[in-house]
C-alpha cells in the first residue's frame, strides 16, 4: 500500500450553541456547547477511498469541512502529504487548497444560480492562477480558460456546449456533474465528498459514483466519501470508518466491516439493511433513537442502545483499539464478550 496521503490526528471541533448572553442572564441558564467531533483520527493511503458513515448528526460533515479548511479544528491536526494544514492557526495555504477541494451534498445549493457553467467551473481556475500568463494576451488567457472548462465538463460526461447554460437548466444528477467537474479544476489529489449523491434518484446515482470511480482511475485521486448510504459505501470505499455522536467507534477495512462487523452499532446498522436474500440469519433491530448532542451518555455513548452495555460500559469511555484486524472503541469486543 502507498504511504498515506491524509493523516487525521485527535481532531475534534466543539461549537458555542448559547442562547445570547441576555437570555441565559435573565433565565439563569449556563453556556451550552456541542462536541460535534471528538478525538476522531484515521489515515487515507494515496489513491485509496475512505468512507465515513453513521446515523444523521453523527459529525461526519464537520470532518468533512474540518479537513478543507472550512472550519478551524478545536483540537488536532491535518497532516496533507506530510505538511500540517493548519500550522499554528494560520490560514491554509494556496498550495494545499488547490490541491484538496470538496463536492457538496446539495447540487442544487452548491451552485450559484445567477452564474453560467462557465464561470462556475472557472472561478477556481481563476483563483489560482490557471492561464495567468504575463506573456500572453488578455484574448489568449480567456481562450485558455475557456478551453480547460471544456475539457472538464466533457470529463464529467457533458457537452463543452453546455459551458453557457446556468445550473437551472440541468437535472440534479447534471448539476452534481458540473460540481465534480469544478472540483477537478485545479488537479487536485485529494477529494472530500460530502454525501454527493444523497440527493440523487438511485439510478442517477449510480451514473454519478461511476464518473467518481473512473476518475480516481484515471487520475489517481485519494477521496474521503461521507454517506448513510452502505450500499454507495460498499460501492466505492476500500476502508469504512463507523462514526457514532463525533467518534470512531469500528475503522476496518470493507471487506472485514462487512463479512464480520465487530461494534454493536455496526452490527445494527448492517441488520436494519432489507435481507433480499431472506437468508434466515438472525438480526438485531435498531433500539431507540441518538442522544441528545447537549447531554451525550457518560461512558460510552452507544451504552444505552447497545445490548452487550455493562457497568464499564456505563462510566468509562472506550478508546479505539487494534483487535483482531480492525480498530474498534467497544469495551464487550475488547473483553471478548462479543
Amino acid at each position: 500500500m502507498s504511504a498515506a496521503l491524509v493523516a487525521v490526528e485527535g481532531l475534534a471541533k466543539t461549537f458555542d450553541v448559547s442562547a445570547p448572553w441576555l437570555n441565559r442572564i435573565a433565565e439563569r441558564k449556563p453556556r451550552q456547547f456541542v462536541h460535534a467531533v471528538d478525538d476522531v483520527g484515521f489515515t487515507i493511503a494515496r489513491g485509496r477511498t475512505l468512507a465515513l458513515v453513521g446515523e444523521s448528526g453523527c459529525g461526519k460533515s464537520t470532518v468533512a469541512r474540518l479537513l478543507v479548511g472550512l472550519y478551524a479544528p478545536t483540537r488536532g491536526r491535518v497532516v496533507f502529504d506530510g505538511v500540517d494544514a493548519g500550522a499554528a492557526g494560520s490560514a491554509r495555504p494556496a498550495s494545499i487548497r488547490r490541491r484538496m477541494q470538496m463536492i457538496f451534498q446539495d447540487p442544487y445549493a452548491s451552485l450559484n444560480p445567477r452564474w453560467q457553467v462557465s464561470d462556475i467551473i472557472a472561478e477556481p481556475l481563476r483563483e489560482h492562477g490557471f492561464g495567468a500568463d504575463a506573456s500572453a494576451g488578455v484574448g489568449r488567457r480567456r481562450q485558455r480558460v475557456d478551453d480547460r472548462v471544456g475539457e472538464l465538463l466533457a470529463s464529467v460526461g457533458l457537452a463543452p456546449a453546455d459551458a453557457v447554460k446556468f445550473p437551472h437548466q440541468f437535472s440534479g444528477g447534471q448539476r452534481q456533474r458540473i460540481s465534480i467537474a469544478r472540483a477537478l479544476a485545479t488537479q487536485p489529489e485529494f477529494l472530500v465528498c460530502d454525501e454527493p449523491t444523497s440527493a440523487l434518484d438511485v439510478s442517477v446515482q449510480a451514473q454519478v459514483l461511476n464518473i467518481m470511480k473512473d476518475l480516481q482511475a484515471r487520475h489517481g485521486l485519494t477521496y474521503l466519501f461521507i454517506s448513510h448510504n452502505l450500499a454507495v459505501v460498499r460501492h466505492v470505499s476500500d476502508e469504512v470508518g463507523v462514526m457514532y455522536l463525533g467518534r470512531i467507534a469500528e475503522l476496518a477495512d470493507k471487506a472485514l466491516l462487512f463479512a464480520r462487523p465487530r461494534h454493536p452499532y455496526t452490527r445494527m446498522l448492517l441488520d436494519a439493511i432489507p435481507d433480499i436474500h431472506m437468508s434466515g440469519r438472525a438480526r438485531t433491530p435498531v433500539r431507540g433513537e441518538v442522544p441528545n448532542p447537549l447531554d451525550p451518555p457518560k461512558g460510552c455513548a452507544f451504552h444505552p442502545r447497545c445490548p452487550h452495555a455493562n457497568e464499564r460500559c456505563r462510566v468509562e469511555r472506550p478508546q479505539l483499539l487494534p483487535i483482531d484486524g480492525v480498530r474498534v472503541a467497544c469495551h464487550a469486543v475488547e473483553e471478548g464478550r462479543i
